[in-house]
């Protein structure tokens, strides 16, 4: 398995073409999907001709540093989602969006936080990010959690964009979180 960086109980690694059923599992769980697609799943082909090429290309674009990495479980091996850690388009290589997905299996076991400590201390450390930004609905209180968990301030308030509109508590938009390097070096 080609690793990115691993935790005590996580490796994340680079996604595969052979990847596209892990993914389709992902997106098919209502719960998963709740405050992305108000719960509906993402067709099968749609992760497969677009989805997943979208993410090789990206993996390919940023030289395997940047990305959506899956993440497994180290004891056992099974697979509990993904993680991102990339630059917007048309975005200086320095700001870049952190995120995650992870299955219902692995949710409040504390993954979220683990690997996306992570992740900011790679960008930090290796990859010369400047600032880590994360958005999530106003409603979605598990993952101000975790950003509060990762000392990330909150920043601004945004409106929901207009594709999730349909989601249960989307009238109340939502929330950008960042952290700079150099308040993740003074923790």
């Amino acid at each position: 398995m080609d690793t990115y960086p691993e935790t005590d109980r996580l490796a994340l690694r680079r996604f595969t073409a052979e990847d596209a059923d892990l993914l389709i599992e992902l997106d098919s769980d209502p719960a998963v999907m709740r405050y992305l697609t108000g719960g509906s799943p993402t067709a099968p082909e749609l992760v497969r001709e677009r989805h997943l090429p979208n993410i090789l290309a990206g993996c390919e674009k940023w030289g395997g540093d940047l990305g959506l990495f899956a993440a497994h479980e180290k004891d056992g091996g099974a697979f509990i989602g993904w993680f991102i850690l990339r630059p917007e388009p048309e975005v200086p290589l320095d700001e870049v969006e952190l995120g995650y997905r992870l299955r219902q299996a692995a949710w409040g076991r504390g993954y979220a936080t683990e690997g996306s400590r992570a992740l900011l201390g790679k960008a930090f450390t290796e990859l010369g990010v400047r600032m880590v930004w994360a958005e999530t609905m106003s409603v979605n209180h598990g993952s101000h959690n975790i950003m509060e968990k990762l000392r990330m301030r909150s920043a601004d308030t945004i409106p929901a964009p207009p594709d999730m509109e349909m989601i249960e508590g989307s009238e109340f938009g939502g929330v950008r979180y960042e952290i700079t390097k150099d308040q993740w070096e003074q923790q």
